[in-house]
Formats: structure tokens, C-alpha cells, sequence
């Protein structure tokens, strides 16, 4: 069996192999460009031919912008909570909405808002938003970490904190809220909430509570199921009675509006103040 022949490079004419000459000199000739069969008979793009800017794409890695009105209800409550916040008040921070409208307002018209997280962190500074409050980034930014117990004995329970937030379930309209169990009997529910954490401190010892919760026949009812936390009881001076040194509940911020209280009962919440806009009527 022979051995295999070894191939010759391809020969150019005069003998010299392809690209040997251009190798000698140091110098490489331009290719033609390739071009696609019948490409000469299409006659050249003219150069506005570029495809319409479309306004509803932004950069990559950048969200869209939003038009004026293009807000989301959650986006309004945020913005109205943000409002009620005045510079150097003192603020028991939730989760949720309530963290993103405390930070809203230090970060534009109250910078000297004090926020306040139940994990203990005092005077937090997060450059965004936590996503609970055991965030490591508010014990790293606040002006002090100290215990639960001295958040809520020290704290909350001496009326040392100007505005708290809460959410609901449910709420009637003394202010009540329930986040306990939906149903007529505790021991037999028809939902079992989350419960109460530290709601029932925050509505009965800050000096004014904000109620963030979205409006609706569920959660809008005549009697809670259940008072997880203290509105106004059932009337006026029911506070008093029970040794509740707070103001209780001065604002209800909905997706539908702003509800107060009323100018001559305090125990009764009235005042649609200010529509969404695109939202509906009552649901």
C-alpha cells in the first residue's frame, strides 16, 4: 500500500501558490464585496428609508416613560401617602406601599424624615426600596439598630412616633381594621389572615395613623369581622375609654380617593377628596 501523496497548494498562474505573493510584500488586496444575484438591477436605498421612531420604546436597560395621567393606582395611592409625610416627622415604615411612599418623601420634599422599621433600625436611609424589613441595607444606612422590644416599649408605646401605616382587610367606618379572619367566628373562619404583627401598637400609640387599602364592597364593610386594630371603636370618645393615646386613623388613602374625618364626628370617616383618575365608581 503506497503512501499518501501530499497535496499541492493551489497554483496560481506562473507557477507561485495562492497568496504567496501577497504574503512576500505585506500587503493583503481588497476583496470584492459579495453581492447577492440581480442585486446591480435594485436601485440604492434612499436614506430616509429607516424604520419610524416608535416613542413607546425606550433605551435598552431603561423603562419607558410614562405619559401624564398614565399613573397606576398604586402609583397614586403611593403619590398621596407621600404628601401626607412632612419634613422631620417620625415614621413607622411598612412593607409595600408604605415603604415606597416614605421613601418618596425623603427623597424629595421631606429629606428629614425619620423612617422607622419594626426590625429595629432607626433614622434608615436605603437607596431603594427594601424588600422586607429585614433589608441588610436598613440596619447598614440607619443611625441606629436597636431590639423589637425598644422599638415598640420605648418607642411606639410612649407616643414617641408622629405617623404610622397600616393596611386592611377590612375596615368600616369608625376606622376599625381587621386583618385577622374573615367570617363570624374566629375559631371557624371562612379565610384566616395574616394577623396582627404590630398594628394594634401602631394604631393605638402613634400620634396619627395613615390607612393605605384598596376600595372596595369587600374590603368597605359596615362591621369588621373582627377589630384587629382600633379605629374609633364605636363612636365617639371610645379612644378615651380605652386608654388609646394616639389620634387614631386621619387619613384613608384608596384607589378611589382620600377619605377624612369628619370635621364635626370624629368617629366617622367621610370625603371622597380626590378621584383617580380612570378609576371607577363604586365596586
Amino acid at each position: 500500500m503506497g503512501h499518501p501523496r501530499a497535496r499541492n497548494p493551489p497554483q496560481a498562474p506562473g507557477g507561485t501558490p495562492h497568496g504567496a505573493s501577497r504574503r512576500a510584500s505585506g500587503t493583503t488586496q481588497p476583496q470584492a464585496p459579495l453581492r447577492c444575484p440581480g442585486a446591480e438591477d435594485q436601485p440604492p436605498a434612499p436614506p430616509d428609508c429607516a424604520p419610524p421612531a416608535r416613542p413607546w420604546e425606550a433605551p435598552q436597560g431603561r423603562p419607558p416613560a410614562k405619559e401624564a395621567g398614565d399613573a397606576s393606582a398604586d402609583e397614586m395611592m403611593t403619590a398621596c401617602a407621600a404628601r401626607a409625610l412632612r419634613d422631620g416627622m417620625t415614621c413607622f415604615v411598612g412593607i409595600g406601599l408604605p415603604s415606597a411612599a416614605a421613601n418618596l418623601a425623603r427623597a424629595t420634599h421631606a429629606p428629614g424624615l425619620v423612617l422607622i422599621y419594626e426590625s429595629g433600625t432607626i433614622g434608615a436611609k436605603p437607596g431603594w426600596l427594601p424588600l422586607s424589613i429585614g433589608d441588610g441595607v436598613l440596619a447598614e444606612t440607619a443611625d441606629a439598630v436597636v431590639s423589637v422590644p425598644e422599638i415598640f416599649n420605648y418607642w411606639l408605646q410612649p407616643g414617641r412616633i408622629d405617623v404610622g401605616f397600616l393596611g386592611a382587610a377590612q375596615l368600616d367606618r369608625f376606622g376599625n381594621i381587621n386583618t385577622t379572619v374573615i367570617g363570624s367566628t374566629y375559631a371557624d373562619p371562612k379565610v384566616r389572615l395574616p394577623g396582627a404583627g404590630g398594628a394594634p401598637e401602631i394604631a393605638a400609640f402613634c400620634r396619627e395613623v395613615i390607612i393605605i387599602v384598596r376600595q372596595s364592597r369587600r374590603s368597605f364593610v359596615e362591621h369588621v369581622d373582627f377589630v384587629t386594630s382600633v379605629g374609633y371603636g364605636t363612636g365617639t370618645g371610645d379612644r378615651e375609654r380605652l386608654g388609646l393615646t394616639g389620634a387614631g386613623p386621619r387619613k384613608v388613602i384608596t384607589d378611589l380617593g382620600v377619605l377624612e374625618p369628619s370635621a364635626t364626628e370624629l368617629s366617622a370617616l367621610r370625603g371622597l377628596q380626590a378621584a383617580t383618575p380612570g378609576s371607577e365608581g363604586a365596586r
